[in-house]
């Protein structure tokens, strides 16, 4: 007697665990599931491959700025730059100065074709 109760029991706990693991997996086969599941590992793929890229970028970067120190030291061009001379004429001439006055040698001529006539 205590046998077949074992039995029973066995047989009912082993049916109640495997209608509960097929249920749980037909669960996750369903579309809304499988597509959702499609979904995350694409989001945690594109989280992955942006830290590469990113990683990558900022990698190119050290080592162009890095190769731009070098090549600038060995063709001298990080050297300061020799600034050019003061001007000595400012850019816009005043023509109220009294160099410009009559019989200057800084005295302009009117383009003006109708002064000949």
């Amino acid at each position: 007697m205590f046998r077949r109760t074992f039995w029973f029991t066995s047989g009912v706990a082993a049916g109640v665990w495997a209608t509960t693991k097929v249920n749980r997996k037909l669960r996750q086969l369903t579309p809304e599931n499988l597509a959702a599941a499609a979904a995350n590992r694409a989001v945690e793929a594109g989280h992955r491959l942006k830290d590469r890229a990113v990683g990558f970028a900022v990698d190119v970067r050290e080592n162009m700025a890095r190769r731009e120190a070098e090549l600038g030291d060995a063709l001298g061009i990080n050297a300061d730059p020799e600034l050019p001379a003061p001007r000595r004429h400012p850019a816009i001439e005043n023509r109220n100065h009294p160099k410009y006055a009559e019989g200057s040698a800084y005295q302009t001529h009117s383009y003006n074709r109708n002064e000949d006539h």
